[in-house]
């Protein structure tokens, strides 16, 4: 005689029952596991982002070690986790509702390893040649993958109402691993932090000054909270069998006009956050060669990772549309202040200058971030809404949810080419005309055509989708 078995009986961590738009399911129950998954989920993601960038701090340390690199090769290492990271995100934006939220979680993080692994190993020897840095450095990528996973998985726990703060949040502390990465290394390299199993120090040198640094640790100092946040993924998450869909049925995004327009969108904030973190600190060291860039770089991730908690705040209470399209002007006339001190940098008081303008830059992105994440799933729900005639509201609320989840994946892809081409323009617009200006005014041209799309698809009187 054959017994059914309910499926959360054979899998506890599979919910078979998630009703999050329901009041009564949300306080008694929903709450507190959401809470949960997204309590696990924000330290993995911070974890992801400092792999992610963690070349952002260790490229300006390698010319004063040993490595023989000119400048555009260290722009090269700074942006390659970028490239390496923006494109597993079109993978990665897939995988939840494929695989499920706790497993990918799980093994995302536990790829971390790879590249935290392999740089302490390959900073120790002065010889290590070019091409296995580069490759290091698509392995960081791993990290930036990750997003969008995450993202996707915690959109499917939270109702419409709390989605923008719970993905500001989400994305807020993951963000944070940009500001931590760029403060914690600095002081992990300067010691042994691991003793005699972290290897011998570096001799560091610059001028006449000299002195021991453990570049290594920059890489070896994320392993055992990379084993630990695995863990906690595999044995404290959940899967949620509603989110379940194949590839197939999560492309249909690719025919939605609106996954394009919010890719546009979003590659102006997060991929102008991103891009900043990874080239602000060489960048400043190429711009005013006499100040230290780790002394600072910590501090525009920092603001805008904040910026994006607040961003989701104001987008739950005023609308997404409306914060976005300010958070460009804002923007734009940060960019402005930028070049005004980059062209003055001999003026007495242009540094300070310039790093006020790019923390109200960071902060601007670090808003946007979260505008537009908490305008996607709105955007989605009002679509299935209207195409609901044929399904019942349970089911067009699931159809919606997967799509916003997918798009929230996506579009946060294509937005980490940011990590990719914001150095390079700064490197190829050094190359090319000898400074950074040419960079800075293609940067606000842009924003002038995110200005341009946001009041025209989603701010404006007969907007097609007002949010």
């Amino acid at each position: 005689m054959s017994v059914d078995v309910p499926a959360g009986a054979l899998r506890p961590h599979l919910l078979t029952d998630w009703t999050p738009e329901d009041v009564g399911y949300w306080k008694a129950k929903g709450k507190a596991v959401a809470t949960r998954n997204l309590a696990i989920s924000m330290p993995s993601l911070l974890l992801a982002f400092a792999v992610w960038m963690v070349w952002s701090v260790v490229v300006v340390n390698l010319p004063n070690i040993g490595f023989k690199f000119d400048t555009d090769q260290l722009f090269w290492l700074a942006s390659m986790p970028g490239l390496a990271g923006a494109t597993l995100r079109i993978f990665y934006s897939f995988m939840v509702p494929i695989f499920g939220g706790r497993a990918w979680t799980t093994l995302s993080t536990l790829s971390l390893l790879a590249p935290a692994v392999g740089i302490g190993l390959a900073v120790q020897d002065t010889s290590t040649p070019y091409p296995v840095f580069l490759f290091l450095a698509l392995l960081c990528g791993f990290g930036g993958g990750n997003f969008a996973s995450s993202m996707a998985n915690i959109s499917f726990f939270f109702p419409k109402s709390k989605k923008g703060m719970a993905l500001g949040l989400n994305a807020g502390i993951g963000n944070l691993g940009v500001s931590v990465v760029q403060f914690v290394v600095p002081i992990v390299i300067a010691g042994s932090l691991f003793g005699s199993l972290g290897g011998d120090p570096l001799t560091w040198t610059k001028g006449a000054e000299s002195k021991q640094m453990w570049l290594q640790n920059a890489g070896f100092v994320w392993v055992p909270f990379i084993v630990l946040c695995a863990a906690a993924a595999w044995f404290g998450m959940n899967d949620i069998a509603s989110a379940k869909a194949s590839f197939k049925d999560q492309a249909v995004i690719f025919n939605r006009k609106h996954n394009w327009v919010m890719c546009w969108l979003y590659l102006g904030t997060f991929g102008s956050f991103i891009g900043y973190s990874a080239g602000f600190p060489l960048l400043t060291k190429t711009l005013f060669p006499t100040v230290n860039p780790l002394a600072y770089a910590f501090l525009g991730p920092l603001v805008g990772s904040l910026a994006r908690v607040a961003g989701g705040f104001l987008s739950d209470r005023l609308g997404g549309g409306r914060v976005t399209f300010w958070t460009f002007l804002l923007m734009m006339a940060a960019v402005v202040g930028v070049l005004h001190f980059v062209e003055h940098r001999s003026d007495p008081g242009a540094f300070t200058g310039f790093l006020a303008m790019f923390l109200l830059l960071f902060a601007g992105t670090g808003v946007g971030n979260a505008s537009t994440f908490q305008m996607i799933p709105i955007i989605f729900a009002t679509l299935k809404k209207r195409e609901a005639r044929k399904l019942a509201d349970d089911v067009a609320a699931q159809e919606a949810a997967k799509e916003a989840a997918a798009v929230l994946g996506f579009s946060s892809a294509l937005a980490a080419y940011g990590a990719f081409f914001i150095p390079r323009s700064f490197g190829t617009s050094i190359a090319m005309t000898g400074g950074v200006e040419a960079a800075l005014v293609m940067f606000i041209v842009f924003y002038v055509t995110c200005v341009a799309t946001t009041w025209w698809f989603y701010v404006r009187k007969n907007a097609e989708i007002k949010c």
